[in-house]
């Protein structure tokens, strides 16, 4: 059985744009806590606020859950969204469905879902139109570095 150094949720309410980036920076601050290496918080920290403003420009609302163990940091995305009709589409870089009002403020350039790829060591998305989407982020210790002794 795995040894679980932490875990926890952060709920996500879509178009509230004040508070983007809270819960990525409150799991940047836990991860550091915990002696993660730079390298894997930035990863984990790029990856999650991605995922973070996919749900706040398109979804009602999302949940974000994750989970540490010495081996992996684990963050699963799920939002009440509208669905991505084609994933592979999507993970085009530059592709966005993101309305015109929300690009003005500077957001929307579609690089989300690549740059969560780029960023995870493993990387699934599922999706159903008119339900919403998941996504599980897994970043991979190397090694069990966690800060703590395994």
């Amino acid at each position: 059985m795995t040894r679980q150094l932490c875990e926890g949720s952060f709920h996500l309410v879509g178009g509230e744009f004040t508070h983007a980036g809270a819960a990525s920076s409150e799991l940047k601050a836990i991860l550091t806590g915990l002696g993660i290496g730079t390298d894997l918080v930035r990863r984990a920290a790029i990856a999650t606020f991605e995922a973070e403003m996919n749900v706040i420009i398109h979804a009602a609302a999302g949940v974000l859950n994750y989970s540490v163990t010495p081996e992996r940091i684990q963050i699963v995305v799920s939002d009440m969204g509208p669905g991505i009709p084609d994933i592979g589409l999507a993970m085009t870089e530059g592709y966005s469905t993101a309305p015109d009002w929300v690009r003005e403020m500077g957001w929307g350039a579609g690089m989300g879902l690549p740059n969560i790829k780029k960023n995870s060591d493993r990387f699934r998305v599922e999706s159903v139109v008119g339900e919403g989407t998941t996504i599980e982020i897994i970043i991979l210790m190397k090694g069990g570095d966690a800060g703590e002794g395994e």
